[in-house]
């Protein structure tokens, strides 16, 4: 069963390189909501989001939501991200083990762009009146290991974008799936053999704005006298797909001692309105007897050097982080990434995780 498992997995791999460098074709600019394509978590931000075959926290909710049943304990994650141009986003989640069942996770992910002015033909400087925006994302994600060596997952997602007086929404599934393959294991030790992850996100509905702001008055026939010049009429605004990712990677520990941790990872990406890309990670854990362990992260993510060129050039990230151990198994956990985002500038972000 094992082999066969390999065998398909080998041929998705496959295809999905003669993709990454045999397409030309690419559909930028045509989905909605695309905060969904910001990952969420230090440590998997900082490894250069090669993070579907390492998840095993509270950002798997993200990420892989196989991962999430690696949880142990009831946990909760809380990220700040100042993203670009006084953009702000936040991601609060939790994860609650369940006995003979599986691991329940809850997230929230919030944009929030800030106040705008509202300008128009007239008033091109300002009308005195402002605008908001703001996106938000909230996700009911279920995992279980069906065995020892494989674990499956799946998310309902609720998405809503709104902008001063118009609003749309839709409806989401994530799907993931953990393997161990206990092959490559430089310990013998079968739990630390190359794991493979695979995920598909934000499956679902497509989003379609509405409200008070499509409602204009309209001349129907503005070139003829004596007509009734102010019909209450409605723009149609499209529909929009969600962006649709799928991420197939895997992690190797080279070093995994009772010191010393060492793993390194890559991942495949094919989104629905990018080009494919690949992303590589590593994460070296040093473990202080007393304490916990403190964490040196770095990682490789296509595309972000030059955003404004179709070179596939890489951008390092990089990420340090502590855990702390208290009554025994519980933890807190402080981790802190630096990501460039070439002419866009650089993104920082602040990740706390708590496991009770």
């Amino acid at each position: 069963m094992m082999l066969n498992l390999l065998k398909y997995i080998s041929i998705v791999i496959s295809l999905i390189c003669s993709n990454v460098f045999g397409q030309t074709i690419n559909r930028y600019g045509t989905t909605a909501a695309n905060f969904l394509e910001i990952g969420v978590g230090s440590r998997a931000t900082s490894m250069g989001d090669a993070y579907v075959a390492v998840a095993n926290d509270v950002s798997s909710i993200y990420w892989n939501p196989a991962g999430l049943s690696n949880v142990s304990s009831s946990s909760a994650l809380f990220m700040v991200q100042p993203w670009l141009v006084d953009i702000d986003m936040l991601f609060a989640g939790g994860a609650v083990v369940v006995p003979n069942v599986g691991v329940l996770g809850l997230g929230i992910t919030h944009l929030d762009y800030g106040e705008m002015d509202v300008t128009n033909l007239e008033y091109q400087d300002g009308t005195g009146e402002r605008f908001g925006a703001s996106d938000m994302a909230a996700t009911f994600t279920f995992s279980r290991k069906i065995v020892s060596w494989f674990s499956f997952g799946s998310s309902m997602k609720y998405i809503s974008s709104n902008i001063w007086h118009s609003s749309a929404s839709a409806f989401a599934v994530d799907l993931g799936v953990l393997v161990n393959t206990k092959f490559f294991s430089f310990t013998d030790n079968d739990k630390d053999g190359m794991n493979i992850g695979m995920s598909i996100s934000n499956y679902g509905t497509r989003m379609q704005y509405d409200g008070i702001d499509s409602y204009q008055p309209i001349d129907i026939s503005e070139f003829e006298e004596g007509n009734y010049g102010d019909v209450a009429g409605q723009f149609r605004t499209s529909e929009w797909e969600l962006p649709l990712i799928f991420r197939i990677g895997f992690a190797l520990k080279p070093i995994a001692s009772n010191m010393m941790n060492l793993t390194i990872s890559a991942d495949a990406l094919h989104p629905n309105n990018n080009a494919e890309s690949v992303n590589i990670g590593a994460a070296l854990d040093y473990k202080i007897p007393g304490f916990g362990q403190v964490s040196l992260t770095s990682g490789a993510k296509n595309g972000m050097k030059s955003i404004n060129s179709d070179e596939n050039d890489f951008s390092v990230t990089f990420g340090i982080g502590a855990k702390m151990f208290y009554l025994a198994n519980k933890s807190l956990s402080i981790d802190y990434t630096y990501k460039p985002m070439g002419i866009l500038g650089n993104v920082q972000m602040y990740t706390v995780g708590v496991s009770f």
